[in-house]
């Protein structure tokens, strides 16, 4: 995949709503702020808004702050909009909430614990300049801070980063992540924004993207560049890392075009197959063999694929800890699948069905 360049003479043209919504993120949403604020793009064609859902530490306090010095930055108050109204999918309503007040004729998204690159908009925006397109995914990449744990979603993120960036471009699947989203405001509108899946928890980029590509199935874009990646932090747990990719996999079910879905049953039942294995191979060598032949071609093939990405994300040396993380893989992938499905999760305090 070819690396996109903001082309000779571009002048930028294009407005934006950078979109927010932040919970209890006290420890992050300063530096977010600050990476946005600074952007290398005309302030008067950006503005953020923050949406404070229900948040019990210092964010709002952070936000007002910084609002004194920077008039293109808006905060909304989820619990003054709600009023005690429960909802299953908060972060749906809070940015359908901002749409409602953005002045850009383009919606980003991004989460409060992310920091964008410098020439971030200015790169959304030669893209879409350039292109007829009416909804942009690009990269994401967490930020490896050395532990098992970290190391373990990095090798794992990277991997869905990389079938984004191939699906996306192909045009034969609707991936993305909404750290790092635009899309038209009209467009948004157009497909009657969250309706229809405003009730399911997750699914504020994945599902609305399914919605746009349905309208315009040649328009989705993808910007392959390392100076639109936005970086985020791992989870710092163990059961916070199994809440959010249950929290994923709860959307797996809920697409309308059913080629999608079988394709995550697929994935599913090849890794619960090769769990199956494990047990079997207990009580036979010959088993033993096939369980080991199966994860060491499932590691060559996916080191293949794995290795451009990692070269992109300039994070090559995770790959040896590739083969290793392999068993701890397939297992969280069969655990999260099935409780995304048939469980429920805690999501910032919350619990969600």
């Amino acid at each position: 995949m070819k690396l996109y360049a903001v082309p000779a003479g571009f002048v930028p043209a294009t407005s934006f709503t950078v979109i927010i919504p932040a919970r209890d993120e006290e420890d992050n949403i300063g530096n977010c702020l600050h990476t946005i604020l600074q952007q290398q793009y005309p302030s008067h064609l950006f503005e953020i808004i923050v949406i404070d859902d229900h948040s019990t530490d210092n964010t709002p306090v952070i936000i007002e702050q910084l609002q004194q010095t920077h008039n293109n930055l808006r905060m909304i108050k989820l619990a003054e909009v709600l009023k005690g109204q429960q909802l299953n999918s908060y972060k749906k309503k809070a940015i359908e909430l901002a749409i409602g007040q953005a002045n850009g004729e383009w919606i980003v998204t991004t989460d409060a614990d992310c920091a964008p690159a410098a020439q971030w908009l200015q790169y959304m925006a030669a893209y879409i300049q350039q292109h007829q397109s009416v909804f942009v995914a690009a990269p994401v990449v967490f930020n490896n801070t050395g532990s098992f744990l970290s190391i373990f979603q990095s090798l794992d993120f990277m991997s869905l980063q990389g079938i984004t960036a191939a699906s996306v471009s192909a045009g034969f699947h609707s991936m993305c992540n909404g750290a790092n989203l635009a899309y038209h405001k009209k467009t948004f509108y157009e497909v009657g924004g969250f309706k229809g899946i405003d009730n399911i928890a997750s699914g504020d980029d994945m599902l609305l993207m399914h919605k746009i590509k349905q309208r315009y199935p040649n328009n989705i874009g993808y910007v392959f560049a390392p100076e639109a990646v936005v970086s985020t932090a791992p989870m710092p747990t163990w059961k916070r890392f199994i809440n959010q990719r249950i929290r994923w996999a709860s959307k797996a079910d809920k697409y309308n075009d059913k080629g999608i879905f079988w394709v995550l049953v697929l994935v599913y039942l090849l890794n619960f197959g090769i769990l199956f294995f494990v047990f079997t191979a207990l009580y036979s060598k010959w088993m033993l063999l096939v369980w080991l032949w199966l994860i060491a071609v499932k590691t060559l093939v996916e080191l293949t694929f794995m290795l451009p990405v990692a070269r992109f994300f300039k994070q090559e040396g995770l790959l040896n800890w590739f083969a290793l993380m392999q068993p701890f893989h397939i297992t969280y992938t069969v655990v999260a699948g099935w409780l995304g499905k048939f469980g429920k999760y805690q999501w910032k305090g919350r619990t969600v069905k």
